[in-house]
């Protein structure tokens, strides 16, 4: 797929899903003071940022090294993210949230794996070794989306109260739909790809 900035910045988005993190960071920052949960969300949100750059950059040689090509990352990544968008539609029963931490959590589980999760490890190397000439661009994506990500989550008691619980699952089931489409499409041309390589050997 030959990804705009504009296309990779909504997939991204899409992927660290901060609508649908709300519930997570307002579980994990509950027994947090409510003026130090901003700059909680703002450090876990940098770390996130920090990771998925890291692997912008490490990612083609982390292909090399596990020997992989661009159409299994490709299929891979549309596998993975047709199931994050399954889990966005279908969400599990509340008895299986991550457990609440006493303290202010630090890592785990807002910056990994809520936010820099394997579905957005994949996507952010499915970029780079498609087009790694346009390195910078997909930076800026991702700087956009962690920005559009901080906003949210620090917002997210405000949006919570505002537009209620009911909106906010709605969105979600949204942005899910939306993510189905994707990855069905990442699917449907790394099986083309494939098929081609196939009759052309």
């Amino acid at each position: 797929m030959n990804y705009t900035f504009a296309s990779a910045t909504i997939l991204l988005i899409l992927i660290t899903d901060p609508v649908g993190n709300i519930p997570i960071f307002a579980n994990a920052l509950k027994h947090v003071a409510p003026e130090r949960r901003p700059f909680v969300i703002m450090r876990e949100v940098l770390i996130a940022f920090l990771l998925l750059l890291t692997f912008m950059f490490i990612g083609e040689g982390f292909l090399r090294l596990m020997n992989l090509s661009e159409l299994s990352l490709q299929i891979g990544g549309g596998v993975i993210l047709f199931l994050i968008a399954l889990r966005m539609i279908f969400p599990p029963p509340h008895g299986h949230e991550p457990p609440e931490g006493l303290g202010e959590p630090l890592i785990v589980p807002l910056a990994i794996p809520a936010l820099a999760g394997p579905s957005a490890l994949a996507t952010v190397l499915l970029l780079v070794s498609q087009a790694p000439e346009r390195r910078l661009e997909w930076v800026a994506a991702l700087c956009v989306t962690m920005a559009v990500s901080a906003v949210v989550l620090v917002l997210a008691e405000r949006i919570q109260r505002v537009a209620g619980d009911r909106f906010v699952v709605a969105i979600e089931r949204l942005m899910g739909l939306v993510l189905v489409a994707v990855s069905i499409e990442m699917l449907l041309r790394g099986i083309k790809t494939f098929a081609k390589q196939l009759a052309g050997a």
